[in-house]
């Protein structure tokens, strides 16, 4: 989409009065989003004289972990779909309409004997997500035409919003399925994302002016025309096939084994990202500036998915630890297991206005950091986290069979480091999609940005497993692999960070280094 000027400015803490539009959309999604998925391989893996399905905690975590995956490898198609056709407002509209569907299809599942209507839900979950997640955060970009710390300083207040759907999502859905019924929790998460859909339906119109409204259309009438109907039938098509594969899966005609599936899956989508860079590069039409900022992006896909590869066992081996080796019980209360996926959230909205003092500080001084150096503290940051995780988890296995539980302050101190490492890749990662794209690739370069967490989750979905009660010496094990790739990552991007430097210092566009690189996502405690 091309940057649009025509939109009501003021009134959102400074900015543009659609931030505030977008803002709480997001908001509820992500209430939705996160508020949904800690809770599926509780419930999956839960006995069933409490509710959940007894199955295979590998089988479990595999299910969330391709689930997540394809939630973000739908952002492909769907940027594709908003700049070529839809346009990115309608995109989000009809995005939020189906994730809506997708959580009333899962609550109806409570009624029923079948699991099918409960897996439809979460395909319907997967398709809107894809259409809603690039194109709102594109929509983001547009707001602010002229660049520059003040739409990195938009993305941080967008950020913001992001942790405070799913800090409150996790704790209500959390404690409604773990104390009252897992389809409570469900339901709740529901009623998030019809919160925000009539939110944006009503608001939109009044606050982003003509932003998303239309496609980027080709100058060549016929050409456009071309293009359009193109993608028409790659979503009719597409959606044929997904239909059928649904259908025959669920029938039993093709045996489906998750992580089977889900292996092949990761080895296919690292596949995809690799194949569209060289496309872009070789058939894209880009100029030599252009091809640079793609370059740089390529490089910032393959350490971002190897960060998500790491952050996104959070929801699967980290909720499965809280679960069964964090001491949760205090006094007459137990503490429910998905609530420690909000301590993440917590720390980003606690530690803002120390790290926005810290680049302040910085760019006061003429300091600016490029994003591959911001990357590279990132993943460093992450790895730290996970040598906490490693000496708790010899603290859980101790000399014998029988686990020890330990304290939750090991998990706050884990969510502490990571979140860390969390701010100085992902809202980095998003402005920096939006400020190197080229612009008729924009939809399309924040799917790949969302691809790479798609890589992530299922990575982490295919490992979420191994921590379980019956297998105590793979945790350990699985700590220390993660630690050692997090921390080799982080060496390896700091050696790239300099002809990175030296290849950017002479393109047209902003440099790479300095206040269009996003602040990191705490700038909108300063601004």
């Amino acid at each position: 989409m091309s940057a649009t000027v025509n939109a009501p400015q003021g009134g959102f803490f400074g900015h543009p009065k659609g931030l505030s539009t977008l803002f709480f959309t997001e908001m509820w999604e992500r209430f939705s989003f996160y508020g949904l998925r800690p809770l599926l391989v509780l419930f999956m893996a839960a006995a069933v004289m409490n509710g959940g399905w007894g199955w295979d905690r590998g089988e479990a975590s595999a299910i969330v972990g391709i689930y997540a995956a394809m939630v973000y490898l739908a952002s492909l198609p769907g940027g594709w779909i908003a700049d070529k056709w839809l346009g990115l407002r309608k995109a989000t509209l009809y995005g939020g309409s189906l994730i809506s569907l997708g959580h009333i299809t899962i609550g109806a599942s409570s009624f029923t004997s079948s699991k099918v209507p409960f897996f439809l839900g979460l395909v319907f979950i997967v398709l809107g997500t894809g259409l809603l997640k690039p194109n709102i955060s594109a929509m983001v970009g547009d707001l602010y035409p002229e660049g520059g710390s003040r739409k990195d300083a938009g993305f941080s207040v967008f950020y913001m919003g992001i942790n405070l759907g799913a800090f409150i999502g996790q704790l209500i859905t959390g404690y409604l399925g773990e104390t009252i019924g897992w389809h409570w929790g469900f339901t709740a998460a529901g009623i998030a994302m019809i919160l925000g859909l009539i939110q944006f339906y009503v608001m939109a119109p009044k606050t982003l002016g003509d932003i998303g409204l239309e496609p980027t259309k080709h100058p060549d009438p016929a050409v456009q025309a071309r293009q359009v109907s193109n993608v028409k039938i790659g979503t009719a098509v597409g959606l044929v096939i997904l239909a059928i594969v649904f259908a025959l899966v669920a029938s039993g005609t093709i045996p489906f084994s998750a992580e089977v599936f889900g292996t092949y899956l990761a080895y296919f989508l690292v596949g995809i990202g690799f194949v569209y860079f060289a496309y872009l590069l070789i058939f894209g039409g880009l100029n030599s500036d252009e091809k640079k900022r793609v370059l740089v992006i390529a490089v910032l896909f393959v350490f971002a998915a190897i960060f998500w590869s790491a952050f996104e066992q959070t929801p699967t081996a980290l909720n499965l630890f809280a679960q069964d080796f964090t001491e949760r019980q205090m006094g007459t209360f137990l503490i429910p297991a998905t609530w420690f996926q909000s301590v993440n959230s917590f720390w980003i909205i606690l530690i803002a206005p120390v790290i926005a003092a810290f680049w302040t500080m910085l760019g006061s001084r003429n300091i600016n950091l490029s994003s591959p150096v911001k990357f590279a503290i990132g993943l460093g940051f992450a790895a730290l986290a996970f040598v906490v995780m490693i000496f708790a988890s010899y603290i859980v296995v101790g000399e014998g069979t029988v686990a020890t539980k330990v304290s939750p302050l090991w998990l706050v101190t884990f969510y502490l480091f990571l979140t860390l490492g969390e701010l100085f890749v992902s809202p980095v990662g998003l402005s920096s999609m939006t400020t190197l794209s080229p612009k008729r690739y924009v939809g399309q370069m924040m799917g790949i940005w969302f691809l790479a967490s798609s890589v992530g989750n299922l990575i982490g979905g295919l490992v979420g497993g191994e921590v379980d009660p019956n297998n105590l010496s793979a945790m350990p094990r699985l700590f220390t692999t993660t630690t050692m790739f997090l921390g080799g990552a982080a060496l390896v991007l700091i050696i790239l960070s300099v002809p990175i430097a030296k290849m950017m210092a002479g393109r047209n566009a902003a440099p790479e280094s300095g206040e269009t690189d996003a602040e990191v996502a705490v700038k909108s405690e300063v601004e």
